[in-house]
């Protein structure tokens, strides 16, 4: 619970007051590996803060083939932030890749705290702009990287979530095959 709270004070100030609201709001959860924190064509009526595990927001193709866009894992929040905040469907899957365990607030939980805690939109406001800006940073330059410069730039900004997330998904994050992720990872080794 305190990770929450002192990752939440990065981004705005909060009282002792607000801090007890907020771990009174809070709920545990569990997602066993391979389940769905939230689910293509489906509202997102809740957003969590992983305490342990990793997640990927992925999607699938006609074909039924998944591509990974990216991963979440601890001291992060995971959610599909346009579905959650504009009640409209997701278009990606949030799964597990892991046994996960989260903290979590439904929408109304989270409209409560907004409506009682001055400054909780723009910690949320400040927590997607990083986590954002992020994004886009590692993604430009993965765009003109070759494939083992991608890796190696992951193992750099990663370090512990390579040898946590099977293979195949990692490849399709990095936009190659499984096959040429083995090769390169022998090449390094």
């Amino acid at each position: 619970m305190n990770e929450l709270i002192d990752y939440l004070s990065q981004f705005g100030q909060l009282d002792a007051q607000q801090r007890g609201l907020i771990q009174a709001t809070v709920t545990p959860k569990a997602i066993s590996k391979g389940a769905y924190f939230a689910e293509a064509g489906k509202i997102s009526t809740q957003i969590g803060y992983v305490t342990d595990g990793v997640f990927r927001v992925c999607y699938y193709d006609k074909r039924g083939d998944s591509f990974t866009r990216y991963f979440v894992y601890e001291n992060r929040f995971v959610v599909d932030i346009n579905s959650f905040r504009d009640e409209m469907p997701s278009a990606e899957y949030i799964e597990a890749v892991t046994d996960c365990s989260l903290l979590v607030f439904s929408k109304e939980d989270f409209a409560r705290l907004s409506a009682h805690i001055p400054g909780w939109d723009d910690i949320f406001v400040k927590i997607t702009s990083y986590v954002l800006e992020n994004k886009l940073k590692f993604t430009s330059n993965m765009l003109v990287q070759d494939a083992q410069q991608r890796y190696l730039n992951f193992l750099d900004h990663y370090p512990k979530l390579a040898n946590r997330v099977p293979l195949h998904m990692l490849a399709s994050y990095l936009g190659i095959t499984p096959s040429s992720l083995s090769r390169i990872r022998k090449n390094i080794a």
